[in-house]
């Protein structure tokens, strides 16, 4: 189960709790919503060995294209000293070496940046997860202390004198 369908079967149990007569809150059942945090809890730190595999991935992927650009421009240098041996193309030979290391370049900076788009976009995605877990966990126990506040209040109220009258 992920996070997200965690924290929908939280907000879903807390909808639909009995309410209360004449109040904003509702009755739910502690011990099975103390069960579902401890879950979301569990499940949070898989998200986050999610996100460092995304940013694993991320590296390796500009690992390859870096290595992969530096054959490309160790290949275009050998060509380049090739051609430059062959007078007659001498000229044509500078300038497709040069060409082809701007071509180099060009792709290699491509690859950089569709990576770390990606990158960008799964992380966005996490944040924005991890974002709605921390407001539900808020929420949660912004709950939890006003009902505890609310009995507080009833036991106070019980120890009161009756009113005259």
């Amino acid at each position: 189960m992920e996070l997200k369908d965690k924290l929908d079967e939280i907000v879903a149990q807390i909808e639909s709790a009995r309410a209360m007569p004449m109040s904003a809150s509702c009755i739910v059942n502690r011990s099975q919503l103390l069960g579902m945090l401890d879950e979301m809890r569990d499940l949070i730190p898989a998200e986050v060995q999610r996100a460092e595999s995304l940013l694993h991935e991320r590296d390796d992927v500009v690992e390859s294209g870096r290595r992969e650009a530096e054959e490309i421009i160790a290949d275009a240098h050998v060509e380049r000293a090739r051609l430059v041996t062959e007078t007659e193309v001498q000229r044509e030979a500078v300038a497709e070496s040069a060409r082809v290391l701007v071509e180099a370049d060009r792709e290699a900076a491509q690859m950089r940046r569709e990576v770390d788009d990606y990158v960008d976009t799964k992380l966005a995605n996490f944040e924005i997860v991890l974002n709605k877990t921390l407001t539900a966990v808020l929420r949660g126990r912004a709950k939890l202390q006003g009902r505890t506040e609310m009995e507080q209040l009833a036991e106070v109220r019980d120890d009161e004198p009756p009113l005259p009258g």
